[in-house]
Order: C-alpha cells, then structure tokens, then sequence
C-alpha cells in the first residue's frame, strides 16, 4: 500500500545518485517532496506589448501562424523561430540554444511565450514555452533547488508524485478549522501549490500551507510539553528557611523581576514533576545569581547540580563566581574541562561519583563517558543555544530525570519567545540591577575614528579598561575590514609603554587564552583587542568601553552582546561603534543600536530586518526554517495556531474521533522527533 513515507527511491527516475541528491535539499520521502512548496510563481499573466520596454520580461499568449525554423550554428548552438499572432498583430519569437522546443510548436496551436521584449525588432527572446495543455498553463512555480538538482527534475518528480500518491494525502487540519478559517483540504491544498489554477487559488494554497505548517509545529510543541509535565520528576524537597537565610546572604536586593522567577523556578524544584525551563534575560540582567539560588535549593535537598557552559572561559567564570557566592556554605564547587590532566579528571569525577562534590560545572566534558553522578537534581545548561539537542539530552540522561534550568542571554522578543520555545517554560528577567547605568552608544564613521582613540585615552586615564573587537584575526585580501593582530600591533604601538594592550582571539590555545584574561580582570592589561570570542561570559566591572571596528559586518543581537560586556559595574559605560555601512541593512543596525540597550527592542528589530530564520537560527532555537508561513510577517495566523492547538489537545477524546486519526498518526510520527537542534 502507497504511503508517504515511501522513499522518493520509490518514483521512476529515482536511482541512488539522485535520491542522494535529493536529500541534499532534505527531499527523502514522497511526502517530503509533496511539501518542498515553490519559492515563487512566475504569472503568466499576458503583457501588453505596445507598452512594453526594451530588455522587459514580458508574457504572451496567442496562436503559432508559421512553421518552426530551426537553423544551427557553432557547436552545440541553433535557433528557433517562429511568428505568433498575438491579438491584432504578429510578432516574431526566438529561442537560442532549445532545439527540443521544436516537437511542441505546431501551426495553429496556441501557445504561451515567457521572454524579453526586443523593442527595436518587434521579437521575443523566449526563455520558456508553454503548449496548450500544461498543467502550469496559467501560473509557473519555482521551486528552492541547487547545483545537484535542476529545477526540471523537481517539476517532473512532483508531478509523478502527485500523480500516484494523491489518493493517499489524508487532510490533517480538523474540519472545524478549516471550516473556521475556509482553508482547503491537503489533497487541493498540495496540488493548487505546485499545479495552480490561478494567483487566487494559488495564494488561497499557500495560505492553508502557512496555517498548516504552524498548527503542527504547535501541535508538537505543546503535546512534548503536556508529556513532560505528566513525567515523573524528582520532588527537591528543600528547608524553605534556610534558603531565605543564603537570600539574605546575598549583598544586594534582588530585583522585582528575579524574585519573581525564583519563584517559578522554586516551585518547579517542589513539584513531583520534570522542571523544563527557559531562563531568558538580557546581558547583565542577573541570571547568575538567580541560578546560584537553584543550585542552593538543590543542594539543601540533597541533590548536586551539573552546570554546562558552551566553552572553557565562560565555565571557568561561572566556577570562579559561585566559589565565591557559596564561600562558608556547604555547596562544593568543582570544574571538569576537556583542558584537565587524566589524573585530575580520575580524582574529580571519583569525588562526583562518591557525592563529595555537589556542584559541577564544565563544557560538554560533563556529559562524557566515565562521568557519573551520585544524585543529579539539577541540569543547568547555559547559553543553551549553543548545545545540540543529543549533549543536552545526554546531560538529562545522567540522573533519574533531574529538573532542567536552561539560561539564555540571547533575547526573543517576546511575541516569539512562547513560541520557539514551546516545549518549554519560559520565564524572562527583564529588568536591570539596581545602580546600573545604560551603555551610551555612538555611531562614528571610519574617518572619525581617531576621535575613538582619543575618548579610549581619556578613559584609561581615568581607571578604567577597555574592549576593542575586530570581525577577523588576520588581514583578508577580499574584505576591507579592521583585523585583530592588525589593530593589536597599532593599539600596543599607540599606547605603550604607558598601557598594556592584549590579544584574544580563537586560535590560541586554552592556557593562553585563560592567562590573557586574567591579567585583563586582574588589571595587569588595560586594553583587550579581541575577536567575537569575548562575546559571551567575560565579565569584568571596570571594563567601561566597547570599541567595535567594522561595525557593521556583525548582526544586531551580536552587537548587542558585545555590547553587554560593558556596564557591568556601577562606572558610567560606552560603547563605540566605527562603520561605513553599504547597505541600508547595515544603516539601521546602528541606528538600532544607538536609539536603545533594551535587548528585547534590539531582538524586535532584528526580528524585522531578518526574519526568524535568521535571527533565532533554525538548529539553534528551535524554530523551524518554516517552508511557507513568515511566523514575522504572519505572527497573528502563527498565534491563532498556537491556541488552536492548545484547544485541540484540552479537548477530551478529541483522539477518538475518526476526522482526527490522520492527525493522531502525524502526532506518533513526529513527536519523537524534534525540532531543537
């Protein structure tokens, strides 16, 4: 029996090589080249020639009034013309270099003509031909292709698919939705999107597609999400009192916003349920803190913690703070790295095993073979972003379903945030520590850079340090753009001996990296030039200036992030930004970043200039590069899903009903899978 899931092997002309190359545009099954939905349509729309322009893409449409004459010259090269009676008139059609064009223009049949208006000789340059009959006759799709298969071969093999299997195409959109919303059943939904009658039937396709696709993306979120709650976690059972004694330990007042999601988070560790949990907040919002009160509830229960960081620094400075912010209490802090000798990884991850240690933190070294908790509560994955769905599976997987504190620095804005993170929890810091000053940010164009290097003096004199951040490491022949050894040869020249001027940057090895740190926190250098490695977890209070070259080159939510390194003392902090952008993309990204330091409006209008492809990267967070809906442009329809799907699956028995069993059937299919790579 025909099924979707039938591999595309499965369709004549289908070999291995091509299957091979079809699964390079993610094309493995009938069902995935059914909904490889065109990008565009070329409208066939006729173009009214006596008011065409010379070297203007034009459609005609009319009757062959000459036999076709093929002449050839050259290698490989011919002609093809024949004159067409379009309304009144005659005018005169050419093909280069299509021979196989021939066979399908015969005296007095109509044809459709897609080309180039030649003004001065009255001709169309044809580039496509379309003989009464095709089922593309009144609107053309184009379809995402590459180098390994030709837009021809996808034409083909849909219409073959379609042809076979659309008796199997079962509607999964309830019938009162589409009644609702006066959406189309899948079967006429698929064939309008390839094969469209028309622009209205088209667009009225592409609709039902849209709507579709967020309704199951919805409907996978929200039903991992119902499971997860129904799973058995660990109750983490903690003496409220002595947490409220570490609260008060703490020598500033929380903010409003971090009381609130300790709250969240608190009554998630007492629940007899698996915590599932976004922590989002901006750069310097005190998500540190804030996971440090989790870690204390934990351990007070009696459970240790692991927490995962993306890279060797931001583990060493999360380990380096919680020392000191569980300094005399009964939390033991250790960090596991890939960097560690095997006889300090044997005695660390024997102390783990035996329960001496009871928080870790590290990179994916916690996750590796050999490393074994004696009683795991709490996975805290920070910059979450950065790990793919297995590390953070695995980490899951050490303990007996310990809760799960995910942090994030990247900010979503907030209509989407619910969203990509369905599966999730999401709480949200959105307001600063008391004390902290907004970062002052200046747009400078490339020939008002000294006056750059005259406010960095002024500022060194005064105490403080600075960031200086370059796009590349080394000088590129194909861009003109600042590089990091470049700039640390001319700052080291321009401010030495006076200041000491350091380099950091990917390429050096971990020991040097982490030394270079450590004299830029412990004062010893003034000037850190540095590529994007210092865009997430280096934290040093007087750190007062960002001087970012070739601003321009990087996007808004990395700006925003490298932004974030400063400010974080109670000093006055800038942060400067030298571009010459060519773009107007490029223009208001630095508007952008001058008019605010809200990380949320930054995420907004990042959101605007890039879409959420983009911006939150469909590996990343777990938004699908979503095939026909813009959940930017269509966020309303995206939102209605959303609701729509969360009814469906509130409503008792709603999986019994017959109408439904497709849609039961895509759930099994599909909810195993996942989306959050």
């Amino acid at each position: 029996m025909k099924s979707l899931q039938d591999p595309v092997s499965q369709l004549k002309g289908v070999g291995p090589k091509m299957a091979e190359n079809l699964a390079t545009l993610g094309i493995k099954t009938v069902g995935d080249l059914l909904t490889h939905y065109p990008s565009r349509y070329d409208d066939f729309a006729p173009t009214d020639l006596s008011v065409a322009k010379d070297k203007q893409k034009v459609t005609v449409k009319g009757t062959v009034v000459s036999d076709p004459l093929m002449s050839r010259y050259g290698y490989r090269r011919s002609r093809l013309s024949f004159r067409l009676m379009v309304g009144p008139g005659v005018v005169n059609v050419v093909y280069f270099n299509q021979p196989y064009l021939k066979k399908q223009v015969e005296r007095s049949q109509d044809v459709t003509v897609l080309g180039t208006w030649d003004a001065p000789r009255q001709q169309v340059l044809g580039t496509k031909l379309i003989a009464k009959g095709s089922k593309a006759q009144a609107i053309g799709a184009t379809y995402p292709a590459n180098k390994h298969v030709r837009q021809a071969t996808l034409r083909k093999l849909i219409a073959q698919a379609f042809e076979q299997y659309q008796n199997v195409i079962a509607t999964l959109l309830p019938i009162s939705l589409r009644q609702r919303y006066q959406l189309m059943e899948r079967r006429e939904m698929i064939k309008q999107m390839h094969f469209p009658s028309d622009t209205t039937m088209a667009e009225a396709a592409k609709r039902t597609a849209a709507f579709e696709e967020f309704f199951l993306f919805e409907l996978r979120l929200q039903a991992i999400r119902r499971a997860n709650r129904k799973d058995e976690g660990l109750k983490i059972l903690y003496n409220n009192d002595d947490l409220r004694a570490f609260i008060k330990t703490i020598p500033f007042e929380l903010t409003g916003a971090q009381k609130r999601v300790v709250n969240e988070i608190c009554r998630d560790l007492r629940s007899p349920y698996q915590m599932n949990r976004l922590l989002q907040g901006d750069v310097g919002s005190g998500k540190t803190i804030v996971a440090a009160i989790a870690v204390m509830a934990t351990v007070l229960a009696g459970y240790q913690v692991a927490l995962m960081a993306p890279t060797e620094i931001l583990a060493s400075q999360h380990a380096e703070k919680l020392i000191k912010v569980f300094n005399g209490t009964h939390v033991k802090v250790a960090l596991l790295t890939g960097a560690m000798t095997t006889k300090q990884r044997h005695q660390l991850t024997r102390e783990i095993k035996t329960g001496q240690l009871n928080l870790i933190v590290g990179t994916h070294a916690l996750i590796q073979n050999g490393v074994d908790y004696a009683n795991l509560g709490l996975v805290i994955i920070d910059e979450q972003h950065r790990f793919g769905v297995n590390q953070r599976q695995q980490l899951r997987e050490k303990g007996e379903r310990p809760d799960v504190l995910a942090m994030t620095a990247t900010p979503i804005p907030r209509t989407l945030a619910i969203t990509a993170y369905g599966e999730m929890d999401v709480s949200v810091i959105d307001e600063l520590p008391a004390g902290r000053q907004p970062i002052k940010t200046t747009w400078l164009k490339g020939n008002q850079a000294n006056s750059a290097l005259d406010f960095l003096d002024r500022q060194l004199r005064a105490g403080a340090q600075a960031y200086v951040v370059s796009p590349l490491i080394e000088e590129s022949e194909s861009l003109d753009v600042k590089n990091a050894t470049d700039l640390y040869t001319r700052f080291k020249e321009h401010f030495s001996p006076e200041y000491k001027v350091g380099l950091l940057h990917g390429r050096m090895s971990n020991d040097e990296k982490a030394t270079v740190m450590h004299d830029f926190q412990a004062g010893k250098v003034q000037v850190m030039v540095a590529t994007t490695v210092i865009e997430v977890g280096v934290d040093n209070p007087n750190a007062t200036v960002m001087l970012i070259y070739d601003a321009d080159r990087f996007g808004l939510a990395q700006l925003h992030q490298l932004r974030g390194r400063v400010g974080r003392g109670k000093s006055q902090s800038y942060c400067l930004l030298v571009a010459d952008p060519k773009t107007d993309e490029g223009t208001a990204r630095m508007e952008t970043m001058v008019a605010t330091t809200d990380g949320f409006e930054v995420a907004q209008k990042d959101l605007e200039l890039r879409g959420a492809g983009d911006v939150l990267g469909a590996r990343q967070s777990g938004m699908p590069d979503f095939k026909v809906g813009d959940p930017v442009g269509d966020l309303k329809m995206l939102q209605i899903a959303r609701a729509d799907a969360g009814s469906l699956l509130a409503t008792p028995g709603w999986d019994d009903k017959d109408e439904n069993q497709p849609l039961v059937l895509y759930l099994k299919r599909h909810q195993l899978e996942t989306h959050f790579d």
